[in-house]
Order: structure tokens, then C-alpha cells, then sequence
């Protein structure tokens, strides 16, 4: 989909929801399947494909753009660079995301083995064989860790630093306080007190996890909410005013 879209339009194919979506998809298997060959984690597969789902019944449906140019803003070779590093970022942030979640019900079901399983939903989740396949709480923050390190990275080079770059080639300012610009900055901090609190400050365990998950959900509202009904600068979701 995403080469038939460039070869239609004739351009990189990143430059509304739509193909924003579809792009982010594919990035998120690729990524997914990477991280497969060096570490075995099939247990995510579920969480992944159904986010990967997701956004593409969302391009679908919530974002249907036909083929088109862009805006001329967005007619330069900084849209390779700053789009894909975005993209390859939030395929990595996808992957921690789910482990997260895994890690908040992992840690759960680890109390409850200790505590002897007291109440009927304790012994449930103990029993969970699904859970019997998955790392210990512990494995998984490790893992989140790292991979959000280096999502951390992408992120950075991409969204802030090309983005101050091409900003100051189209709009001749590194830095306005633009909506979009503004939960690209949110979305950073969050991330780099993640890394900061994990690393220094001994924020491990579920803390550790949560902060993971506001970050990803600060993503979700930055492309779901922020492109859509915010105008500003970056309204590229690609729907009719």
C-alpha cells in the first residue's frame, strides 16, 4: 500500500493521516519484526498486530484521502527524514507500549503467586497460561528500557531536530509555539523524565511502566486529536475543512 501510494502520487507518501497511518504501520511490523530476530518476542505479537490493525482501519475509515500533492510546506526533502524518523520511533514506542502493559499485568500476577493467591481474580491471573509464556515483570521493564532509549533517539533527530531544521526552511523560524510543535515538546519531556527517573532516580517497576504509557498515549493524542481539531501550521490530516 504504501509503495502503490508513492508511486501514484509521485512523492514520498507521507503526507497526510492517511498515508502517515498506513506508513506507521508498516514501520511498526518491520520494527516488530526485527526486534524478532534478536529476541524472542512473540509473546507481543497479539498486542502489535492489534495495534497495527488499528491504525490501518483508522487510515480507513477516519482518514480516507484520495491521491493528491501536498501543501507546498511539505514539498521538500525534509519530509523523508523528519516522517520516517517519526515513524520509526513510534514503531519502537509501539513495541514498549505493550510491554508496558504486559509488565503492570506480569508484576500482578508475580504478587499474587507470592502472596498465595488469596482471591478468586488472583488465582485467576495466576493460573493465566498465556502469562506462564511471557518474561518476568523485571525482563520486560529491562527491555522497555532500552528499546524506549533508542525510540528516545529517533525521536529526538526527528520530530525536534529536523523538524526546528525544515521549520526554518519553510517557515523561516526554528521554533513557534505552534499546537502540534508544542505536544511534540510534551511528548519528549515525558519521555526524556522516563529515561531520567529510570536511570538516576530509581523509578522502577510499575512508576516506571505508567510513565511509559503516558508517554504513548501523549503520542496518540498528538496524531488522533492534535491533527484533527487543532488548526494550525501542521494540519496535514488530509480531511476536508
Amino acid at each position: 500500500a504504501v509503495v502503490a501510494r508513492g508511486v501514484a502520487a509521485s512523492r514520498w507518501p507521507l503526507g497526510n493521516m492517511f498515508e502517515f497511518l498506513v506508513g506507521a504501520a508498516l514501520v511498526v511490523t518491520l520494527v516488530y519484526l526485527v526486534v524478532l530476530i534478536r529476541r524472542d518476542v512473540r509473546f507481543l505479537g497479539v498486542f502489535v498486530l492489534g495495534l497495527v490493525v488499528t491504525m490501518m482501519v483508522g487510515a480507513t475509515i477516519g482518514f480516507p484521502t484520495p491521491v493528491g500533492h501536498v501543501q507546498p510546506a511539505l514539498q521538500s526533502p525534509w519530509i523523508a527524514i523528519h516522517v520516517t524518523l517519526a515513524a520509526m520511533s513510534i514503531g519502537l514506542f509501539v513495541l514498549t507500549f505493550a510491554m508496558s502493559l504486559l509488565q503492570l499485568v506480569q508484576a500482578r500476577r508475580e504478587a499474587a503467586l507470592l502472596a498465595g493467591a488469596e482471591t478468586r481474580a488472583q488465582r485467576v491471573l495466576a493460573r493465566a497460561s498465556f502469562l506462564r509464556l511471557v518474561p518476568s515483570a523485571f525482563a520486560l521493564e529491562n527491555w522497555s528500557y532500552r528499546i524506549n532509549a533508542v525510540a528516545f533517539v529517533f525521536w529526538t533527530l526527528g520530530p525536534m531536530i529536523t523538524g526546528a531544521i525544515w521549520a526554518r526552511e519553510s517557515w523561516g523560524r526554528y521554533w513557534g509555539w505552534d499546537t502540534k510543535e508544542v505536544w511534540t515538546f510534551v511528548i519528549w519531556v515525558v519521555y526524556a523524565g522516563y529515561l531520567h527517573a529510570r536511570a538516576t532516580r530509581g523509578w522502577t517497576g510499575n512508576r516506571a511502566a505508567w510513565l511509559s504509557i503516558i508517554g504513548f498515549a501523549c503520542i496518540i493524542f498528538n496524531y488522533a486529536v492534535v491533527n484533527v481539531y487543532f488548526p494550525g501550521l501542521h494540519s496535514y490530516a488530509g480531511l476536508p475543512e
